[in-house]
């Protein structure tokens, strides 16, 4: 449990030089045999300062020692030596047996160490030199990193006393001088602080007397180690070691270190076109050696280029300083990288073979086979862009301060250049993550995350030839596998948030849409940027009518993906702002009651700040709670930290320390554990700790597959994960009609060479489409939106000689000669296509004739070969086009051009004679078209106004379970964009899925709330959306960064219900959350505080409402109407006849101006009214048509919406399901208005948007969304 034991900022504190008897001899050789010109000493370990550094009691200290493993002590000294030079039990040390052991963490290794504090040797030098920094990484076999800062200072030898070596020695001073080093080691990568609290300690030695020394360090070290680290988000620490105030600032997100370096620094040392250069040898792991004769900027600079690389991780070897003796190391035949001083350039280079050399002095980078690097550039267009971005840099803090008045206190110019500092850091990590963003912008277009399949392969193809080489050794990198688990995680990281926030609307398309074409738009943008080049491949050259070469102009195949400059706005974005919380003042003695009292300070102050953003910032608050825990824990205060913990659980589930929160559970005492049993809030964070530890533990799926084509026959199951993992089609439904189409009925398996060559072909037609460049006149006649699918052979039609081409909208012909554009018909214009035949000469021609509405004449096309296939085709066309438009479901034109393409393809792959028999199995709308009468009621098409589909990219529909509707101000803020209105969407497992209600694009494709069903859904001023869930803990979504990192625990049992009173006397919204179990809670919105609880008995509570302030309950076999303190005040149960058929209520409706409450129940087509101002007066049934069970209702202006469970018929559907009804009623008459049928599953939800439209959303065997116009 060591390893969950509270951060702190010092891990130890190593001093290292030369040890007494080294001493001993220099000296004794000077006065033998004079000064010698280089004396090099071996350094040593001469003392270990690890915490704890006060002494605590026995079980205590046992616990906290488990944090490091047990080391001699490097001061051991002989029997005769006094013991005043003995480590002391408050430094943490044991005496046993005569000696004296220190506890040293277990992840440094100090036999390498006095190597690293003197990589260039520990020399005796003739004159005093200036104190050096310089700085390390530690790398274990897990890729765990331990960081340190040294500093080397120099002191005079004395006779036969070294300077850690107390008690009265002689005065007489030699001129040699000898240099000992302090390395600060710490498990966060806080270069900057530990190099200002050296310096500060640098002050305190330069004015202490040797005997002094050892105290002072002891006493640095102990401070360094009440500091604690600042958790993951927006607060910073700050504390004061005289003279310097020092700040700590916060990792970003717990997955990303924190940044304490100046990230300019490489773009001091080397220009825009190096810098990629040498990005480009680190994307591609190779061998990397840097050179500096600083070694202070090895490890800087590496460090920096590491971070331009997130969030891609380096995963090799990474030593960024090598002393002399380690040399060695770069005979590595692995990837690394490394750091070596400058003096040994030649030496390398002349020992070593396929290294690449930089020269962070001059900037240079080379190989060590030549001056020259001969590897894959960066692809062009990411390259230019980064260059642009960096002439934006304001590397130079004298020309930002130049019109600032000079600063005359130091800790105000510190913070003036913190601020500039972390400015700048923002950008250039805007920039770099820009630069990735742009060269793996198009990784996710190849990914199937249901089978984890990259399709590397085809990511190939559509590189340039000139990139293809730089992509493919990329490729091959560890640290690309480990990005690629990441996008497959789907991590919702900074690089998919840029990605997402920056697709153009081509890629916004081509994201939805399962087979992508290029558009006119990017036609024409191609044209715009690749104006210098006309050449026409071979490709193109066959598939348009004579076209000449001063007509045609080639394009980049990728150019408009990766040449994606990200406007300023969106780049020159400032960085959040930050609170800097001040610790105490270090208590002036380390004695066991200072360090409490020190840590009772801070405890105190951190209430203070969470009693001060209580209501206003809970982010920052979760971050006090946080810091609070985790001092709390350091003081072996359990049951406080606990308290701490289970507020921040409710606050910000993202920082929540789970490891530590299961040991401080284990580590309670009975005592302590009863006393948690008082506790209502403790007892439910213990069960809920100690409920996960039971569960097995399920190691995360995290391999990646790479696409590669079948070797032995595919059985049904086999064939749909196979077409599903090279990203053809992902629907089941359409994959196995192309299984019934390839197999033909005769086998029930496909020939892996058969899969092969319909694979071939369908990639063969997307390449080919990606080449059509169609002339201006053409383009000018068509939409910006749409494709060229296919193009037909030479053929003759009645309006002359040409191809016939077809988008998603329409027909036309590209005449013969000069291109030109001839209209045949749109696909909703169609009245009739028919397959007839031409006289030619003495032979019938099999042609095509399409007759269209508004047109007198028929156009016939002699398609000999091809009209079979293109009468399947433009019938699927058409017959998905009146789909479309009359369901308002744009889908149904998608889908019917992918079962278009798949009848093509199986068409070129079968060769025979039976070919277009298979195909035609894939025209599926054309055969409900035949089958069932497709005309969608009169009233029902006046009302839809449009349909949308929640579970787009996924195999199957998924049920939609809840609707939220949230209005533009809801997420109001500086950003136009995030003013519009949204629609929350509730599928199966905890999955979220959010469209802009303005455009109905999807914003948001998962934001996972736990794993279970979700009930309910209410959306609070507060810029949250709550979620009441199957598993009993409500989820609550920030608006702004859709993220869901707040839960309620309170309930024990399923969450039912949610709502919202929106007229309380104090202007406050109150929320009231119901669990099945009959529990009922009434919420502080801001605090997230429960104000009062109350209990219902009742078999099932499933949902609550709030009408003039009275709670009205829907508890299955009544409706019971409470008082706010939660007395019931009326209950109305279910009609005597329904009783004996276990039926329950659904849903209710309240109309308290009326008096009315309506009630339905999910196994009777019928409505209840309920008269609630006159008792006596019966309830009244209304009959619902076609309806066999109610299951949602909501009111909408002065109508009252029914979502209905239709009944079994195959009239409606081909296959027989349900045909759902929404009904809308009138109150006045209590009669059915509107009879509305859009779902082919039962409805599950319906929502109100500001009382203009009504949203529906159906069951799994439909799973969409349907939107309705209100009158």
């Amino acid at each position: 449990m060591a390893d969950h034991l509270p951060p702190v900022l010092l891990e130890a504190c190593v001093v290292v030089g030369a040890s007494q008897d080294k001493l001993r001899e220099v000296y004794q050789a000077i006065n033998n045999n004079g000064t010698p010109e280089h004396l090099l000493l071996e350094p040593e370990v001469l003392h270990v300062l690890a915490p704890p550094f006060v002494t605590r009691s026995q079980a205590e200290s046992e616990v906290v020692r488990s944090h490091g493993k047990r080391q001699r002590s490097f001061l051991r000294k002989k029997r005769e030596q006094p013991h005043s030079a003995a480590a002391t039990p408050s430094q943490g040390a044991d005496r046993r047996g005569g000696s004296e052991d220190v506890i040293v963490p277990k992840d440094i290794d100090l036999m390498a160490l006095p190597q690293l504090c003197f990589p260039g040797g520990l020399q005796v030098s003739k004159e005093q030199k200036d104190e050096q920094f310089h700085f390390l990484v530690f790398t274990d076999v897990f890729g765990n990193k331990t960081h340190g800062v040294v500093m080397q200072c120099y002191h005079p030898i004395l006779e036969g006393r070294s300077s850690f070596q107390n008690g009265a020695g002689s005065l007489k001073f030699s001129k040699l001088f000898f240099a000992y080093s302090f390395c600060v080691i710490s498990k966060y990568p806080y270069f900057t602080a530990l190099k200002d609290c050296l310096s500060c300690l640098l002050i305190k030695l330069k004015t202490c007397h040797l005997s002094d020394m050892e105290e002072k360090v002891k006493e640095f070290a102990a401070k360094l180690a009440l500091v604690p680290i600042p958790p993951p988000g927006q607060l910073h620490l700050m504390f004061t070691l005289h003279p310097l105030t020092i700040v700590l600032p916060s990792r970003e997100d717990k997955d990303q270190p924190a940044v304490d370096l100046d990230l300019h620094l490489p773009f001091f040392c080397f220009r825009p076109q190096q810098l990629l250069q040498v990005l480009s040898c680190l994307l591609q792991e190779q061998r990397v050696v840097l050179f500096s004769a600083d070694w202070a900027r090895l490890t800087l600079v590496a460090e920096s280029l590491l971070l331009f690389l997130q969030p891609l991780s380096w995963q090799q070897p990474y030593v960024p300083v090598l002393a002399r003796g380690m040399l060695d190391f770069l005979m590595a035949p692995t990837a690394f990288l490394m750091g070596c001083h400058l003096s040994h350039f030649e030496e390398v280079t002349a020992e070593t073979d396929d290294l690449i050399l930089i020269n962070i002095d001059n900037g240079s980078v080379s190989t060590s086979c030549s001056e020259t690097v001969d590897l894959p550039e960066i692809p062009p267009a990411a390259a230019d862009c980064f260059t642009q971005r960096c002439l934006s840099l304001n590397i130079h803090f004298d020309l930002y301060q130049c019109h600032r008045a000079r600063c005359a206190d130091i800790r105000e110019q510190q913070a003036q250049r913190r601020a500039w500092q972390r400015s700048l850091n923002h950008d250039i990590q805007r920039i770099t993550l820009e630069l990735i963003v742009n060269i793996f912008r198009d990784v996710g277009s190849h990914l199937n995350y249901e089978h984890r399949v990259f399709n590397s392969k085809e990511f190939l193809k559509t590189r340039e030839p000139a990139e293809q080489l730089f992509y493919k050794k990329v490729l091959e990198t560890h640290m690309f596998h480990s990005f690629l688990k990441d996008r497959l995680n789907r991590k919702m990281d900074n690089f998919a948030r840029m990605e997402l926030g920056t697709r153009s609307e081509m890629q916004k398309m081509k994201a939805v849409v399962e087979v992508y074409r290029p558009t006119m738009q990017e036609i024409q943008a191609r044209r715009k940027s690749s104006i210098t080049e006309s050449r026409l491949s071979k490709r193109l050259g066959m598939s348009l009518p004579n076209l000449g070469d001063d007509q045609t102009i080639n394009f980049q195949r990728n150019s408009l993906l990766t040449r994606i400059i990200i406007p300023d706005p969106a780049l020159r974005t400032a960085p959040k702002p930050v609170k800097v919380f001040k610790l105490p003042d270090f208590p002036a003695s380390l004695s066991i009651h200072s360090v409490q009292s020190y840590y009772s300070e801070l405890i105190q102050q951190l209430g203070k700040a969470i009693f001060s953003v209580q209501s206003e910032n809970r982010t920052l608050l979760a971050r006090f709670f946080f810091l609070r825990g985790f001092v709390n824990a350091l003081c072996c205060r359990r049951l406080d930290a606990l308290c701490d913990f289970q507020n921040l659980y409710k606050t910000d589930t993202a920082i929540f320390p789970t490891q530590l929160v299961t040991w401080l559970v284990d580590s309670l005492h009975l005592d302590e554990r009863q006393a948690a049993d008082r506790r209502p809030e403790l007892k439910r964070l213990i069960f809920k700790v100690k409920a996960e530890n039971k569960k097995p533990l399920v190691q995360p799926d995290d391999h990646v597959k790479r696409f590669e084509l079948p070797q032995k026959h595919l059985q049904q199951e086999e064939f749909v994960r196979c077409v599903q993992e090279c990203g053809i089609v992902k629907d089941v439904a359409t994959i196995n009609r192309l299984f019934d189409a390839l197999t033909d009925g005769q086998t029930n398996q496909v020939d892996p060479k058969l899969f092969r060559d319909f694979y071939t072909f369908w990639k063969e037609t997307e390449a080919e489409a990606q080449d059509v460049n169609l002339p201006s006149e053409v383009i000018d006649h068509l939409d910006n939106n749409e494709c060229v699918y296919k193009l037909s052979s030479y053929v003759k039609t009645s309006h002359g000689v040409g191809k016939i081409a077809m988008t998603q909208k329409r027909l036309f012909l590209l005449t013969e000669g000069r291109p030109g554009f001839l209209e045949i018909t749109k696909f909703r214009d169609i009245q009739e296509v028919k397959i007839a035949s031409a006289s030619f000469l003495l032979v019938r021609i099999p042609s095509l004739r399409i007759q269209t509405s508004g047109r007198p004449e028929v156009f016939e096309a002699n398609l000999k070969t091809e009209t079979e296939l293109w009468n399947l085709v433009v019938k699927e066309m058409w017959a998905g086009r009146e789909m479309a438009d009359q369901h308002k479901d744009p889908q149904y034109m998608t889908q019917a051009l992918t079962n278009v393409l798949l009848m093509d393809a199986v068409m070129g792959c079968l060769q025979t004679q039976r070919s277009i028999v298979a195909a035609s199995k894939l025209a599926y709308f054309d055969k409900i078209k035949h089958e069932v009468p497709m005309m969608v009621p009169k009233t029902t098409s006046e009302t839809l106004k449009h349909k949308i589909n929640p579970s787009l990219g996924l195999a199957e529909p998924q049920t939609v379970h809840m609707l939220l509707y949230t209005p533009g101000q809801l997420t109001c803020s500086d950003s136009a964009g995030e003013m519009n209105a949204k629609l929350w969407v509730a599928l199966s497992g905890g999955k979220v899925v959010v469209f802009d209600a303005a455009s109905w694009s999807m914003l948001q494709d998962c934001v996972q709330a736990g794993e279970s069903q979700l009930n309910c859904m209410v959306g609070l001023i507060q810029e949250q959306v709550w979620i009441g869930s199957q598993d009993s803990v409500i989820y609550i979504i920030d608006t702004h960064s859709m993220s869901c990192n707040k839960q309620l625990t309170e309930h024990r049992c399923e969450v039912t219900g949610l709502t919202m009173d929106t007229k309380d006397e104090h202007n406050s919204q109150q929320t009231y959350s119901c669990s099945c179990d009959g529990t009922i809670l009434q919420w502080d919105s801001a605090s997230l505080k429960v104000k009062r609880q109350f209990y219902l008995s009742c078999d099932r509570l499933s949902s609550i409402q709030i009408h003039d302030g009275t709670l009205w309950c829907c508890c299955g076999d009544s409706i019971v109407e409470l008082k706010k303190n939660g007395t019931p005040q009326r209950r109305m149960g279910l009609p005597d006849d329904l009783w004996s058929t276990l039926s329950s209520f659904s849903s209710f409706i309240v109309i308290p101006e009326r008096g009315q409450l309506w009630t339905g129940c999910a196994d009777s087509g019928e409505l209840c009214l309920w008269h609630t101002n006159n008792h006596r007066r019966p309830s009244k049934r209304i009959s619902l048509p076609g309806s066999s069970g109610v299951t949602c209702m909501i009111r909408v202006k002065d109508q009252i919406w029914v979502g209905c469970r239709g009944r079994s018929s195959v009239a409606g559907q081909c296959d027989g399901q349900l045909r759902s009804q929404v009904l809308v009623m009138d109150p006045e008459s209590h009669t059915v208005s509107k009879e509305l049928q859009a779902h082919s599953d039962s409805i599950q939800t319906l929502c109100s948007a500001e009382d203009r439209y009504v949203m529906s959303g159906s069951a799994r065997r439909d799973g969409k969304i349907a939107i309705w116009k209100v009158e």
